[in-house]
């Protein structure tokens, strides 16, 4: 079972299984519907396609950030239509650095009790240069009967946030610090987080980091490691799983995410925002 990370080699030695899905999730949050048009020119073949803000958001049911978590009668039907059952091996690629809509399915899925999911390593580009097979048009698979159930222990809500420990927040630095905010109405982070930017998840060529170097990347950044206590978040609940999937692929226990994120606290001008670093 692959429950973090595949490699390219791994992927293509294991795609042709009857029980391995592999789901494109490709998206632009500056044009939405460019990576979908992209998925149909090209893609690995089997790949079904996962849009951020259509399958792996969906109307405010925990949380009022700009990606909400979907209701878990949302994720079951989501992932049915997918063709995911209890013994599918889920394998999710997009093409941005290090795998961010990937990671957010990685998320989802384990959220939903579904442990058997990989993101790959390198994503789409390094498919492509390794220079296997890519095909076009829709995929269409059977329906599955997919009966995860939320871990509920896993997501933090709004009202859990002020005053909380071990809260890590994944946006770049800038941000972070309340210097730039190229798209929430207010600049900063919730008082007393951490920040560890996805992006030191990763190497120059975009793959994860060896587990200590992981370890050392958040050490570097919060000054000790995160635990399963840690809470993470970023703008809206993405780049958030990027970190939770670092933590686990370093051996370390799996922490819990706050899907509001910033996109949620910044809302109400009552809720402080804090700037500079940590």
């Amino acid at each position: 079972m692959f429950s973090t990370l595949i490699s390219v080699a791994e992927l293509n030695a294991e795609r042709l299984r009857s029980t391995v899905r592999i789901v494109d999730c490709r998206f632009d949050l500056m044009l939405p519907e460019a990576a979908e048009a992209a998925y149909l020119v090209s893609h690995i073949p089997g790949a079904v396609y996962a849009h951020l803000a259509r399958d792996l958001s969906g109307p405010p049911h925990t949380d009022h950030g700009r990606h909400p978590l979907p209701s878990a009668a949302r994720l079951r039907a989501v992932f049915a239509q997918f063709g995911i059952n209890a013994h599918t091996q889920v394998i999710a690629y997009d093409a941005a650095s290090g795998g961010l809509a990937a990671a957010r399915l990685w998320w989802l899925l384990r959220y939903m009790g579904h442990d058997r999911v990989a993101v790959l390593d390198g994503g789409w580009q390094a498919w492509l240069a390794a220079a296997l097979p890519h095909t076009q048009g829709r995929e269409h698979v059977p329906l599955a009967e997919f009966i995860g159930a939320p871990r509920a222990q896993r997501v933090v809500h709004l009202a859990e946030v002020p005053g909380m420990v071990g809260l890590v927040d994944a946006r770049e630095p800038r941000r972070f610090r309340g210097e730039v905010e190229p798209i929430d109405p207010r600049a900063g982070h919730i008082p007393g987080a951490g920040n560890h930017y996805w992006q030191h998840n990763l190497d120059r060529e975009g793959r994860f980091l060896a587990p200590s170097k992981l370890k050392e990347a958040f050490r570097d950044s919060l000054g000790t490691l995160p635990d399963a206590a840690s809470v993470h978040y970023c703008g809206s609940g993405v780049s958030a799983c990027h970190n939770v999937l670092a933590q686990v692929q370093a051996g370390l226990p799996e922490p819990r995410v706050y899907c509001g994120s910033w996109s949620e606290w910044c809302r109400a001008l009552e809720r402080p925002a804090a700037t500079g670093a940590a």
